[in-house]
């Protein structure tokens, strides 16, 4: 084995093993993909005529708790890398620390960011409560990647320096800690960063010595000239996210990309010489509570469950016209190394579905008992605990304080409601308080005697992007009744991915409708498992299991109307599905043979 790097530069030529490369990868997350079905969809974006995959690494994915970081299962990044290699070809990996990737809090553990805020510490720099934490993580992560280093036998060529730092921050000192913190743990392939096609994120990201790259989805003749232009004595030209589509948030359109304008663009790429990697290749599932979320300055802008990301393999593998239209693209530049079935039509084929059926009834139980049996012990103390405060990354806190409502109509209001949260008063629901608008309260009456408080308060996914990163969740500030502030709080979290659905079925037996929400179950049998899609039409608002995978959230406002259930998660005979509804039920559950992802609209760059 040697340590010379597989891919290297010469003036603005990228070169692999000697000879002139074109670097042609697309993303493809692990994490967001079963693993039965890796080699699938691998094989899928192959066919599609890329000699590359690229992946991010989300630290909270593989530990979710201080120590004992997991790589086993659906965790088994080096049986994923492999993956890639068999297939012939190469790897390109994104460790962060932070990814970004419309991921949960941006790809960093709860019980770090947890740390941070005013005072505390300060993520993303080379304060050493930070930096201390990440090196103990690499030098878990790091030598795992570098024994698969293309120069040691296996399919990695080349690892990204953080992640678009450019767009966060300036601490120039912390993005070489980085880099070296790479080289330190074994990495000698090639390093690169990313960032937008601004200067300003440039001037933040970049580094001496590391290959600039840029993130973009149009004009990349003008992302190329801002690189040019910055690095004067010439380096390859490669665009590490090409936005051939784009990522949904709740409440909002389908965001979709015109295939042959994607196609276009890329192939203006490849003409002026640069190398690409499409994001998404192939989108995968937000599957659980792993989705993020964005804030545009005003308000919460929730990810959906499906991160399909219009990509050219869909998310349950098909391959969409756009997937043909790029095939065309790049057939001329096929590289030496990939096997000669990369153009396998094999590979195209549809996977299997299920014929569409309406499942048969299903029978319902109260939600409120259900989750207060399930919740953890919780914590007593004056002010509502958060989600950090407790340990938990995600899913519900139940708040419960006894207070006494004036007679007549008073205003129960949060300052600082993280996420969404619904409100009962004695057991009986009396609204919903949103982020945005929980300051101005629900109207309740009362008789001047004490009342049971209760909000079940939902997470509905952390920033993963911005100057809110690491924002805690749960209420953050006080509970008021008018302007009194209620005090003397039991906080219970409700890990809702971590729970055994028929543990939360058995919770609700036996207990009397409230109106606050239900738990509904049904089976369905199947001979043979195959892909299918959990529709719940005129249900509000909730979560879905099928067997025992939680498979995300489901929401009334849209655009998202269908969950994708890949096959690996049915058997052979029956099959349960169980719904935590929030609000009320609807007509039914169904399985149809395709996604309803909503009504589509253009995505547009901003930059």
């Amino acid at each position: 084995m040697t340590t010379t790097p597989t891919l290297t530069t010469r003036g603005t030529a990228l070169l692999r093993r000697g000879a002139p490369h074109r670097i042609l990868s697309g993303s493809v997350h692990y994490f967001r993909v079963h693993p039965d079905l890796w080699r699938d969809r691998l094989a899928r974006v192959r066919a599609m005529g890329l000699n590359t995959v690229d992946t991010y690494v989300p630290w909270n994915w593989h530990e979710p708790e201080r120590g004992g970081a997991d790589f086993t299962g659906a965790r088994d990044l080096e049986a994923f890398v492999r993956l890639v290699g068999d297939l012939g070809m190469d790897m390109v990996m994104r460790p962060g620390p932070y990814i970004c990737a419309e991921w949960d809090n941006g790809g960093l553990p709860v019980w770090l960011t947890a740390r941070a805020g005013a005072g505390g510490l300060a993520l993303r720099t080379g304060d050493p409560a930070f930096t201390d934490e990440v090196a103990r993580w690499f030098d878990d992560l790091v030598p795992r990647l570098a024994a698969l280093q293309a120069n040691r036998g296996g399919p990695i060529v080349a690892v990204q320096v953080e992640n678009e730092y450019g767009s966060y921050g300036e601490d120039h000192d912390y993005m070489a800690w980085v880099a070296g913190a790479l080289r330190d743990r074994g990495i000698d392939e090639l390093l690169f960063t990313s960032d937008g096609p601004t200067a300003l994120m440039q001037d933040g990201g970049s580094l001496p010595g590391v290959l600039a790259a840029a993130t973009f989805g149009s004009k990349p003749g003008q992302a190329r000239d801002l690189l040019a232009a910055r690095r004067p004595g010439g380096e390859p030209f490669l665009c590490a996210e090409f936005w051939n589509g784009w990522f949904d948030h709740w409440g909002e359109a389908h965001h979709t990309r015109d295939a042959h304008d994607a196609a276009r663009s890329v192939g203006e790429l490849l003409e002026i010489g640069g190398s690409v990697s499409l994001y998404m290749a192939h989108g995968g599932t937000n599957t659980g509570l792993t989705a993020g979320a964005n804030h545009d300055g005003s308000r919460l802008q929730p990810t959906v469950t499906s991160y399909d990301s219009d990509a050219p393999v869909a998310e349950d593998g098909t391959a969409t016209a756009k997937f043909f239209a790029l095939r065309d693209v790049f057939a001329p530049y096929r590289s030496a190394h990939l096997p000669g079935d990369a153009l396998d039509d094999a590979w195209i084929a549809p996977p299997e579905r299920l014929p569409a059926r309406t499942l048969g009834p299903a029978a319902t139980r109260p939600l409120l008992p259900a989750l207060r049996a399930v919740a953890g012990p919780g914590e007593r103390a004056p002010r509502p605990r958060t989600f950090e405060q407790l340990g938990l990354a995600a899913g519900l806190v139940l708040y419960r304080a006894t207070t006494r409502l004036p007679v007549g109509t008073s205003v129960v209001s949060v300052l600082g409601l993280h996420d969404r949260a619904t409100v009962q008063v004695d057991g009986v629901p009396v609204g919903v308080l949103e982020r945005e608008s929980a300051h101005e309260g629900l109207a309740v009456t009362g008789t001047g005697d004490e009342v049971v408080l209760e909000l079940v308060v939902e997470h509905l996914g952390r920033v993963n992007y911005g100057p809110r990163l690491g924002e805690h969740k749960g209420v953050v500030g006080d509970v008021l009744v008018d302007r009194r502030i209620v005090h003397g709080w039991h906080s219970a979290p409700v890990p809702l991915d971590r729970l055994d659905p028929d543990a939360l079925w058995d919770a609700g037996a036996d207990a009397a409708p409230d109106g606050a929400g239900l738990l509904a179950r049904t089976t369905f049998h199947v001979d043979e498992p195959a892909d299918t899609f959990l529709a719940l039409p005129g249900w509000a608002k909730g979560f879905a299991w099928v067997n025992d995978v939680l498979l995300g959230r489901y929401w009334e406002v849209g655009p998202q109307r269908t969950l994708y259930v890949p096959a690996p998660l049915l058997r052979s005979g029956d099959n349960t599905v169980t719904v935590l509804e929030q609000h009320r039920a609807g007509t039914g559950l169904e399985l149809r043979p395709g996604p309803e992802l909503g009504e589509a609209e253009e995505y547009v760059e901003e930059f």
